[in-house]
């Protein structure tokens, strides 16, 4: 199994070890110290050697801070894991605090103390990061004191050790695009700005520049590696050649020259006293670079990364690939709800319907010769007010039988070589009530208001996000996590800088690959999901129209549960969209389809409404 289900959360040790680190910080001469979620690459997604924070709190989610101070510990997180960080802390030590409405540079203009001293990490921090703080902390006649070793790291004797994993390569065929040309407009883009180099310092990056895919993290494929692109000449790929077989390195080292990872600093040092101007990502960089940069004489260049936008506006290649991805997804997707629905209601649990879907991609996977490489993230598999833990995740300490007359929801995807896929779908259980039913058809509802929508260039993803809530806001309900996020291709399944949001002021450009998910969750008794994914697209001109119009091609195929559809809340547009989706649906899929009772059960999920 790609996915474990242990317990890994420790709230028992959060009193000692905040004591522990407490006593550090006075030692240190700070009055408080931040724990990011973030590694030294800035992921989302980090290898467990840089599981800080859950470390010090037991809080095991994707998004969050701790701030310690002598006399309050709180762990910042956005809604999506509110129920989350009240189940894994301990509530005697941690206090919770909003990453969105009061992150810990409000919460330190609002709450410290005069002179207030905070000490950091600047390997774990952005530049733009340190400057929040800076204003912050100077708005209190405080200071951000750069703590040259992380006092946490001192405590945590039993670190795991970093990840070697093995890289592969990205060909032509999946990639689209030689990576020789992707680094020779990179340097032109160096050159144009007048600059010596720039810095890559995203894995995502460094994987799509040099089409090398890795596997150093969980579930998601890029390798953590740095790069130099210079102006002139040859890259530098900082990577641990251990990493490296002799055929990935032989054609690495055709397009950089391979440095050991512990040589960066020195390297960038030298280029920075050479006087040399260096482009840098302040929100992507760890202030650590900038600062190195500048003390050796070199002059920093903010300017967004330079792969970013190329990586995000996917090729023909690449659309074509996740296209093939996500058909072969949506047959694992069938076979898997085909044999959920077979399954007496009441007789199995969440992990065992976890093994199963995972059970089931592989399967289809090695029947079309395209295997499941991994799950894109950990399943989240909830049944009941479960489903209500926006990011729930299973474990045999929280497993439960999924009983008759609840919402099921579960939240999954698959790495492949040629695409990442995301899907979620929430179905019935049962027979369930008439209040599940209308939450459904609201969340339906914004889905499709996504789906359908024509939109002009330069629309970002803050101006469409409202057409996924409108509904629900009607009826005096919302969900507290984002429209849709950015999608990889076979790199993170969450990719930025597109996104559909309240916060997503970056425009969508056709080839951007996203999610279209809103939700509802009503905690203590059930939650709704309803997720495929969509790339922006040059939509048809609208007869009688003056401008041309960007749109949405849907890519995931698999059935909505119409089980939990109350027809007449849909417009007819609604109804004849949902109809067209599954008559579609049951063409593309059938032909991937095994089993008699499979193919009756995809033509009785997708028939009419």
């Amino acid at each position: 199994m790609f996915q474990s289900f242990d317990v890994t959360s420790t709230p028992e040790f959060g009193p000692a070890r905040v004591k522990a680190l407490r006593e550090r910080l006075k030692a240190a001469g700070v009055d408080g110290f931040l724990v990011p979620r973030a590694d030294e690459f800035q992921g989302e997604y980090v290898p467990a050697s840089a599981e800080r924070l859950s470390w010090l709190t037991g809080f095991t989610g994707s998004a969050g801070v701790a701030l310690v101070t002598p006399n309050e510990a709180v762990v910042f997180v956005d809604g999506r894991y509110v129920t989350q960080l009240a189940q894994q802390v301990d509530p005697t030590v941690f206090t919770g605090g909003d990453l969105v409405g009061e992150p810990p540079h409000r919460w330190l203009e609002n709450h410290a103390p005069k002179g207030f001293r905070l000490g950091i990490d600047p390997w774990l921090h952005t530049g733009a990061e340190v400057r929040k703080l800076e204003a912050a902390l100077g708005s209190v006649g405080g200071a951000l004191v750069l703590l040259e070793d992380n006092p946490l790291d001192r405590l945590w004797t039993d670190r795991p050790a970093e990840p070697l994993g093995r890289i592969t390569l990205q060909s032509l065929d999946h990639a689209g695009k030689l990576a020789s040309e992707k680094l020779a407009a990179i340097a032109e883009g160096v050159r144009e700005r007048g600059a010596s180099a720039v810095l890559l310092t995203d894995p995502s990056s460094v994987a799509w520049a040099f089409n090398i895919r890795g596997a150093d993290v969980p579930h998601t494929p890029h390798p953590l590696a740095r790069a130099i692109v210079p102006a002139e000449g040859l890259p530098l790929l900082f990577i641990d050649k251990r990493k490296a077989p002799i055929t990935e390195e032989a054609y690495l080292t055709q397009l950089a020259d391979l440095v050991a990872p512990w040589e960066f600093a020195a390297r960038l040092a030298a280029l920075a006293a050479e006087g040399r101007r260096i482009l840098l990502d302040p929100d992507l960089a760890p202030y650590a670079l900038a600062r190195l940069i500048t003390e050796k004489g070199g002059t920093v260049v903010e300017a967004a990364d330079p792969a970013r936008i190329p990586r995000a506006v996917k090729n023909a290649a690449e659309i074509e690939g996740s296209r093939r991805a996500h058909l072969q997804d949506g047959a694992a997707m069938v076979e898997f709800l085909a044999w959920l629905d077979g399954t007496e209601a009441g007789t199995v649990t969440e992990i065992a319907v976890t093994k199963q879907l995972e059970a089931k991609r592989r399967r289809v996977g090695e029947r079309l010769q395209n295997p499941l490489k991994d799950i894109s993230f950990d399943t989240i598999a909830g049944a009941g007010d479960h489903a209500a833990i926006m990011h729930y995740r299973v474990t045999t300490d929280s497993d439960r039988t999924i009983e008759p007359g609840t919402l099921f929801l579960i939240d999954s995807g698959g790495q492949y070589i040629n695409g990442t896929t995301d899907i979620t779908r929430t179905v019935a259980i049962g027979a369930v009530g008439a209040e599940e039913k209308r939450f459904f058809t609201l969340v339906l509802k914004g889905m499709i208001a996504i789906s359908t929508a024509r939109f002009p260039k330069g629309t970002r993803g803050v101006d469409l996000d409202p057409l996924a809530r409108i509904a629900l806001w009607k009826a005096g309900a919302d969900f507290a996590h984002g429209t849709g996020h950015g999608v990889g291709s076979y790199l993170s399944v969450h990719e930025g800088p597109q996104r559909i949001s309240r916060a997503s002021q970056q425009e969508l450009l056709p080839g951007m690959i996203l999610s279209n998910e809103p939700g509802y969750y009503r905690p203590g008794a059930f939650g709704i999901r309803i997720e495929n994914l969509i790339v922006v697209n040059q939509a048809t001109m609208v007869d009688g129209g003056d401008l041309p119009m960007l749109g949405f091609e849907t890519i995931t195929w698999c059935p909505i549960d119409r089980r939990l559809v109350v027809a007449d809340m849909l417009t007819a547009e609604e109804r004849a969209w949902l109809d067209t989706y599954h008559a579609t649906t049951r063409e593309k899929l059938m032909p991937l389809i095994e089993g008699d009772s499979v193919r009756r059960w995809l033509e009785q999920a997708t028939a009419p409404l």
